[in-house]
């Protein structure tokens, strides 16, 4: 029998239909809730959750909740504390606490800092070309000498700073 016979046997005898697959507000067994997920959700800005944040109890904690059904003065600091446990994850100072995320943001931004510069300096070597040799010294000096050679510009450019007589820059 293939999937789609078994599944649409399924739909027919009422098992659990599209509705109650696809319900918005419910689960596809049930109105119960699965044990892993809950709608407890705590925050600074919203410090009462709608649900505590254990809902299953062990016989102890069970135990502990009925005594908190009666006078509190009975109840020593470690029950309640441990009363608190049971509805809240986190006191509002461990909800302040810095956390140390800021390092490993710090360390991705100096790995990547330090791969860009690997990949520049391999494009330097490996991919880009040789300086070309109109950029070297030796380029630049013979064509300034022959710009001055040709007296080029020579009312406000470099020839006319240039004294022919002495070769040198006049001062």
């Amino acid at each position: 029998m293939s999937f789609r016979a078994a599944w649409s046997l399924v739909l027919r005898k009422g098992g659990l239909g599209i509705r109650g697959i696809h319900s918005p507000g419910g689960t596809a067994h049930g109105k119960e809730k699965m044990p892993p997920y809950t709608n407890y959700h705590a925050q600074r800005s919203y410090p009462m959750p709608d649900e505590p944040f254990r809902t299953e109890l062990n016989a102890e904690q069970q135990a502990l909740k009925e005594k908190e059904k009666g006078s509190w003065t009975q109840l020593s600091h470690a029950e309640k504390v441990a009363l608190y446990r049971l509805q809240f994850h986190e006191t509002f100072t461990e909800m302040n606490r810095r956390s140390n995320e800021w390092k490993t943001v710090m360390g991705c931004v100096f790995f990547f800092f330090g791969f860009t510069g690997l990949l520049i300096w391999w494009q330097r070597v490996y991919v880009f070309p040789k300086k070309p040799i109109t950029l070297m010294d030796e380029w630049k000096a013979q064509q300034l000498q022959r710009i001055l050679d040709m007296k080029g510009n020579p009312v406000q450019g470099l020839a006319s700073r240039w004294d022919y007589e002495r070769k040198e820059w006049k001062k």
